[in-house]
Formats: C-alpha cells, sequence, structure tokens
C-alpha cells in the first residue's frame, strides 16, 4: 500500500502534485471528482483520468486506510458501521434515519480522553486522534452502505454530526481538515448548515471552530451545578462551568444560529425539577436551545434513564423561562448504535503511556 492516502490532500495538493508531474492544474478537479462524488476506491476506475496519470497516482498514493468489518441494522432503521483501521483498532459509524433526512454519525478518535461518567466510550480511554482521511473515509463507505429505497436508488447522507467515538475539539486539526474536504465544492459538497459538531467544553477551540468554520456547534452540558458536573464531566476542571457558559456568551454566533446544548438525562442525579430551574437560569442571555438526550445505559454502568414522565417535565419547566427545549427520541439502542453507547466491539482500554 502507498504510504499516503488520498483522502489525506485538498485540491491545492493534488494540483501540486500535477505541477511536479507536468500535467495540467484540472486534472487535480478531475481526481477529487472521482475521490469525493464518485466514490472511486481504484485509481483504476478513473475513467475521467487518463491511463499514465492513474499509473503514477497508484505509484505515488492509495485510497483510504478503513474497511467496514461489521455492519449492524436496528429494527427502527438506524444502521451500525464497525469500521477496521490499519493498526487493528476500531471505530464506530452510525446512520440515523427520520422521515427524508438521514443524518450520519462520524467518529474523530480511537477511544476518547474525556473519561464522561455516563458514556460507554470512555470505558477504552484514549487510543488516537484520527486523521482527516480517515473522518472523510467514514462519510464515503457510509455513503456506499445507505439504504436503498424502492426506486433502487441509495438514499443520501443529509446531515452530519460529529457525536460518534472521540471528542472533535481534541482533535481539532482532524476535524477541522475533514469538514473542509466535506463542505468544499471540489470534495463532497455537503452544506456546513447540515453539520454539527459536539464537544465537552473546549473553550478555546469552540470560539476557533466557529471563526474558521460555518458548521453548527452543539455543548455538552448535563448538569449545571459545578459539583455534580466535575464527577460526571472531568473536563469541568480544566474549564468550569462559568467560564463555560461565559464562552459561550461570547462566541461569535451568525444572526440566525444558536447553540444547541445537550442534556443527557440521569435519573435521580439531574433530572430534578430544581435542576431544570437552575439550567434555565443559568442560560439566560444565551442564544441557544436544549436538547433533552436520554441516557442509554450501557453493561456495567452506574446510570439509570430518566423517567419520560420526568423528561417532559423537565422541558416543560424550561419552556416556562423562553427556553426553547426539546426532548430526543432514542435511537439504535437495540444494537448499541444510540448516543453514549459507542465502545467499537471487541476493544479493550489501551495502555498508558
Amino acid at each position: 500500500m502507498a504510504s499516503i492516502d488520498a483522502l489525506e490532500l485538498t485540491l491545492g495538493d493534488l494540483e501540486r502534485w500535477c505541477e511536479a508531474e507536468g500535467l495540467p492544474r484540472y486534472r487535480a478537479s478531475q481526481v477529487a471528482h472521482s475521490l469525493y462524488r464518485q466514490g472511486v476506491r481504484d485509481f483504476a476506475e478513473m475513467q475521467t483520468v487518463p491511463r499514465e496519470v492513474r499509473q503514477s497516482l497508484a505509484g505515488a498514493y492509495g485510497i483510504g486506510t478503513l474497511g467496514v468489518r461489521h455492519v449492524a441494522h436496528a429494527v427502527d432503521g438506524t444502521t451500525k458501521l464497525l469500521f477496521a483501521l490499519p493498526d487493528g483498532a476500531t471505530i464506530e459509524g452510525v446512520l440515523i434515519p427520520d422521515g427524508r433526512r438521514l443524518t450520519l454519525c462520524v467518529s474523530t478518535q480511537v477511544g476518547c480522553a474525556m473519561d464522561c461518567a455516563f458514556c460507554a466510550t470512555a470505558t477504552l480511554g484514549f487510543g488516537r486522534h484520527l486523521t482527516r482521511g480517515q473522518i472523510v473515509e467514514q462519510f464515503l463507505l457510509a455513503r456506499a452502505a445507505a439504504p436503498v429505497g424502492s426506486d433502487g436508488t441509495r438514499d443520501v447522507i443529509t446531515n452530519l454530526v460529529f457525536m460518534g467515538m472521540g471528542e472533535p475539539l481534541h482533535n481539532y486539526e482532524g476535524t477541522v481538515g475533514a469538514i473542509g474536504t466535506l463542505t468544499a465544492p471540489w470534495g463532497v459538497g455537503v452544506s456546513p448548515r447540515r453539520i454539527t459538531v459536539s464537544t465537552v467544553g473546549l473553550v478555546p477551540q469552540m470560539q476557533r471552530l466557529l471563526e474558521e468554520t460555518k458548521v453548527h456547534l452543539a455543548v455538552s452540558l448535563t448538569a449545571v451545578d459545578e459539583a455534580l458536573r466535575r464527577r460526571l464531566m472531568p473536563v469541568t476542571r480544566r474549564y468550569s462551568v462559568a467560564e463555560l457558559l461565559a464562552a459561550c456568551r461570547k462566541l461569535p454566533l451568525p444572526r440566525r444560529k444558536r447553540i444547541t446544548f445537550e442534556y443527557v438525562m440521569l435519573a435521580g442525579v439531574n433530572d430534578a425539577p430544581e435542576q431544570a430551574r437552575a439550567l434555565m437560569r443559568a442560560l439566560h442571555g444565551i442564544r441557544c436551545k436544549v436538547n433533552l438526550m436520554p441516557h442509554n445505559p450501557c453493561p456495567g454502568g452506574e446510570f439509570a434513564r430518566s423517567e419520560d414522565a420526568v423528561g417532559a417535565k423537565f422541558a416543560d419547566i424550561l419552556r416556562t423561562g423562553a427556553v426553547h427545549a426539546t426532548v430526543r427520541e432514542s435511537r439504535g439502542s437495540d444494537i448499541a448504535a444510540a448516543c453514549g453507547q459507542l465502545v467499537a466491539e471487541g476493544e479493550a482500554r489501551p495502555a498508558q503511556d
């Protein structure tokens, strides 16, 4: 296999390669179109590129580093894909259908370093960052595995969320690089308005993300009490609740955009009416919406899911304070594909340096 993955390259990189090879620059656009619009996995299949150019490309690059090891289908139509990496590690991605919308949830790391108490991925520890190309490749492979409709064509992925394994903003360069390829006219061409990046609240990177991209931002909050959030989300020791919310107030949000706050509902832990009122007060003055997320329990986990009636009451309290609140429907839990359940089956916690 060639040492350099072509999916790591920008259009500028491809143009520079063409110039070095004495080729016209437009060949770079043809190659990019084959890679990202047609999903070509072999240079020999690039019919718009002359054979000698294909041969030169094959000598310099490979296409992709991931393989699909397993595909699981849930009763609600959710599809989970297990991707294998060259070093033997595995990651997961999830396709979530919802009417005319088909959302892909991608991973950005092998494991995760954030150690959130309610998330199964945290049990893996941190392995490593995924590269720009490996994040993009999840989209390309998932697109090829999307359900086939009654007309015989594959469903189109309409939305993309960076909410899989890992903390996207911990892997800032890989995440933003992948967004560049995914949104570029020469790349996949997804509108940034259809991409959401979720973070536990890495404050400096949050500001950079909104300055450097046009994607939506979601912040996993889950508690506004400092001591409780420290227990649930250790990142709070680095960025306090007050510091996180102050940063959210100052973020350079475009006029019609809002921050989404994700709040995982944990029975008897953070779902009491007084905690809803505290959340309402804490979010005052922030242009936002709150997504109340039913906890998806994992084997050996210490938390239970809040009752539906408790979640509905919590949402009603937020709405009395003019906070836009919704209760998210849990999807794919029967195949461990729901939020907080991704552990890439068979993975063990890596040894720490």
